[in-house]
């Protein structure tokens, strides 16, 4: 089987999806704790500027192939993964209340649930993009 990067990237993100739903349906409020205690500390834990860089790059490298490669509708992955720039800029500018954010959405079952239904679907979306679309 070969992928193009297209592919590899819907199917590694659909990955990453279910992968972290499942973790959390393992570890239940353990995983609570540690996305509080560890994942998101009081204190900018130093993995978060890797993470940063690693997102930063990834965006650059996706449009540099989207201009490289003559894959139809590349651009959909490539604007989608853009948006993770949403998330590291909080990380990164506004860590605290992204913190505060992540502490109200565990402690609410209904947003929980919401935010566990919409990673699903869009882990679905991925993972039939990856097989049908590239």
């Amino acid at each position: 089987m070969n992928l193009n990067y297209f592919e590899g990237l819907c199917f590694f993100w659909a990955a990453i999806g279910f992968g972290s739903r499942i973790l959390m349906g393992i570890l239940g409020k353990r995983w609570n704790e540690w996305e509080l205690s560890r994942a998101y500390a009081k204190q900018r834990p130093p993995w978060i500027y890797g993470v940063a860089i690693l997102g930063f790059l990834l965006v650059a490298l996706t449009w540099l192939q989207v201009i490289r490669s003559p894959v139809p509708f590349d651009w959909i992955i490539a604007a989608l993964v853009t948006l993770t720039l949403v998330k590291l800029s909080a990380l990164l500018f506004a860590y605290d209340q992204f913190r505060a954010f992540v502490a109200t959405v565990l402690s609410n079952p209904g947003r929980f649930r919401q935010l566990n239904t919409a990673v699903i679907a869009f882990s679905l979306l991925t993972l039939a993009m990856g097989i049908w679309l590239y």
